[in-house]
């Protein structure tokens, strides 16, 4: 199995829990998006273990290359001149994540489903 199979494998299999967990009873609703956004974010943080300085622009990296794509497309491409203008994360934002883009940029692509952000 390549890859990202097994990503398309978890994401089902969570998805499935989810509507099972709704159906027996032992959730009373479906997460928001924000709710998914933030233990996403808190997994990141528990997995790597940023000194408390970061946090705060590492959340804020985290919601930005999710949900955003043109943040998303910025980053990969390095065109990074383009954060000048922009309103979610800008030059100064991302001088502050001093090495932390890449650990992120991984993490986003090995565990996190973008389609279930997208609006």
């Amino acid at each position: 199995m390549k890859p990202w199979h097994w990503k398309v494998v978890f994401t089902i299999a969570s998805f499935v829990r989810e509507i099972l967990e709704k159906i027996f009873g032992r959730i009373k609703r479906f997460k928001s998006k924000d709710e998914l956004l933030e233990e996403e974010i808190e997994k990141f943080i528990s997995l790597y273990k940023p000194e408390p300085q970061f946090i705060h622009v590492i959340r804020q990296f985290i919601k930005s290359y999710i949900t955003d794509l043109e943040i998303r497309e910025i980053i990969e491409s390095k065109e990074y001149p383009r954060l000048a203008t922009n309103p979610m994360f800008n030059m100064k934002d991302l001088h502050e994540l001093d090495g932390w883009v890449t650990p992120i940029v991984e993490y986003v692509k090995d565990y996190v489903s973008l389609n279930a952000f997208v609006a």
